[in-house]
């Protein structure tokens, strides 16, 4: 096969990948049992055999066969598997089961590693053997054939709640994004960024701080941020004089808060409407607030070390020109306004007024910065996005398809509601106990599995602790998902701060320490969101949300001061707790 014909399939690959997953919207009721099983079938040649030559295309491409023989198997067949009400009756459909759970563990180890796919295998341990373990940890036993059968062929597994989510409004979402990211939307949010605040004191590392939440609002991974935005925000920090170990620090902190920004936020959120129930459009509102604050933070950073360093701006001469700004700027405002207006205004679900934002984004890939029509240009821009398409969707997929083999486990066996007990039993009773256990949880976790991973998996065995200990279920599942984000700039598994330091070439400690004290925000908003319930009520309570804003602000402030400023350090300790008594004060009182 050569590499031009090789080049199309995948093309074509990825296009079939958009057609199926927007076709879905479009269709009306798909039975999960059909959409699901394909959805697993369109991403296996992505996880196996893309990128691979030779031997080894040939042994990627028997595998993914393997895979999408057996999901089509259960796609054709799911009248007759809904009637086994998940028992498995013969030993074909126990062989098949059991492939596909390897598979779906195989193609997370080659996606992401191996620690995903551990977890899973051990929780597969468990729930076969757990009936031989002592105490209150063992459980009654399962049948293999319905043990296996609930995970594979029912919706309690692999075809679960999750998988829905991924089939239905992640993969759209993705879609949209790298079809934005495939035309000049990217250079709009630079163009944007650059003109506001370019000119300010630390003006490239605040260009560098509002690129990285427009971009990462649609990106969703703080990985593809800092590769994105940083080829441009580093070498220009750089070019100013600013400190090595400053620039990648800002870069990293900035483009973590990517997926904790409206309107995509990443996958986490669109499984947090899975999970909670609560509709997307107020999970985005709920999050507004505390993004901003994140973010808010990080340029009060910026301002703090202004005092220690020369941060001067960009120099005007490097500033875009108003025009090119405007025509920019249009490529992400035109899609993301049809997004926005078609949720919020007329009232359609966040994947149909995806698709129609897609549509958007399609026609804005035939227009360059002139502006005029370039079919040509077009056709290229769209060539690539369906090649980037095709391969996000697969990696979010194999997550998710990973991670619903443990929640699948942990519902079949009962070990969530125990591990709950012990949470429960742990922190006494008392809540802020129970938050700090479940933050410590998350920071392990999310050390070693992707973000969406280490909050589903959290959230499964914490949330309903501390929702008994009286948060409600937004508050828990927010407070997880921002805790499930700590990984990406705290040490050891710091995975923006490596890709930034390496990409300056500074020493990824002396990044991680300085991102710690410019993120502060990532480790206090969570606690302020529970110490201060407005702050995420801001649907129902807008005015006592955004004095609960300005109150969390203030002390965030005070905080960033205190760690980064300098000042004596008396009046730096007297900021820090003065920061603290602000954001905290209800509860000292």
């Amino acid at each position: 096969m050569s590499r031009h014909t090789g080049s199309r399939l995948w093309i074509g690959l990825g296009a079939l990948t958009c057609a199926f997953h927007i076709g879905l919207i479009f269709s009306g009721l798909v039975p999960n049992l059909v959409a699901r099983p394909l959805h697993m079938a369109l991403v296996l040649p992505w996880v196996f055999a893309y990128g691979t030559t030779g031997r080894q295309a040939w042994i990627g491409w028997s595998i993914a066969g393997i895979g999408i023989a057996g999901c089509l198997w259960i796609a054709f067949s799911h009248q007759m598997l809904r009637n086994q009400y998940g028992f498995l009756e013969n030993s074909f459909q126990v062989a098949l089961g059991v492939t596909l759970l390897i598979l779906a563990m195989e193609g997370a180890r080659r996606m992401i590693g191996w620690p995903l796919p551990l977890v899973a295998a051990l929780s597969l341990l468990y729930g076969l053997y757990g009936q031989y373990v002592p105490g209150e940890f063992g459980h009654a036993g399962t049948p293999l054939r319905s043990f296996l059968g609930t995970l594979t062929i029912a919706e309690g597994g692999l075809w679960g709640s999750l998988t829905g989510v991924s089939v239905g409004v992640v993969a759209i979402f993705v879609i949209f994004g790298a079809i934005l990211n495939a035309g000049e939307a990217g250079q709009g949010f630079m163009n944007v960024a650059s003109a506001a605040a370019g000119r300010l004191t630390g003006g490239a590392a605040k260009v560098s701080v509002l690129s990285s939440a427009l971009f990462g609002s649609i990106s969703g991974s703080a990985s593809a941020n800092v590769a994105s935005t940083g080829a441009i925000t580093l070498p220009a920090m750089r070019n100013l004089g600013y400190p090595k170990r400053l620039a990648a620090a800002v870069e990293a902190v900035a483009s973590s808060g990517g997926q904790i920004m409206p309107p995509l936020m990443g996958a986490g959120a669109f499984v947090m409407v899975e999970l909670t129930g609560v509709p997307y459009s107020q999970i985005m509102l709920a999050a507004l607030l505390p993004a901003i604050l994140y973010f808010a933070a990080v340029w009060m950073g910026i301002n703090a070390y202004a005092q220690r360093y020369e941060l001067r701006g960009v120099p005007e001469d490097q500033r875009p020109t108003p025009r090119a700004v405007i025509i920019t700027s249009a490529f992400f405002l035109v899609p993301f306004t049809v997004l926005l207006a078609a949720m919020f205004a007329v009232g359609f679900t966040p994947q149909y007024a995806a698709a129609l934002a897609i549509f958007a984004g399609l026609a804005a890939l035939f227009f360059d910065i002139a502006p005029s029509f370039n079919w040509r240009l077009g056709l290229t821009r769209l060539a690539g996005a369906m090649l980037i398409a095709g391969q996000q969707v697969a990696m979010i997929a194999t997550i998710i398809l990973c991670a619903s083999i443990i929640i699948g486990v942990l519902g079949i066996t009962g070990l969530g509601v125990k591990i709950t007990s012990v949470i429960l039993s742990g922190s006494g009773g008392s809540l802020w106990p129970a938050l700090l256990l479940t933050a410590l949880a998350c920071l392990l976790l999310g050390m070693e599995v992707p973000t969406t991973a280490a909050y589903v998996i959290c959230v499964s065995v914490a949330g309903p602790a501390l929702i008994d200990l009286g948060l409600e279920p937004l508050q828990a599942h927010l407070f997880v998902f921002w805790f499930a984000l700590l990984s990406t700039i705290t040490p050891p598994v710091c995975g923006a701060v490596f890709i930034a330091a390496g990409m300056i070439g500074e020493n990824w400690l002396k990044v991680a320490l300085t991102a710690m004290a410019l993120g502060i925000g990532l480790y206090i908003i969570p606690l302020a969101m529970i110490a201060n319930p407005s702050l995420i009520r801001i649907s129902s309570e807008p005015l006592w949300a955004a004095l609960a804003m300005l109150r969390v602000g203030f002390g965030l402030g005070c905080l960033s001061y205190g760690l980064i400023g300098r000042k004596h350090a008396v009046w730096r300790t007297g900021a820090i707790l003065v920061g603290t008594t602000v954001i905290f004060g209800k509860l000292l009182w």
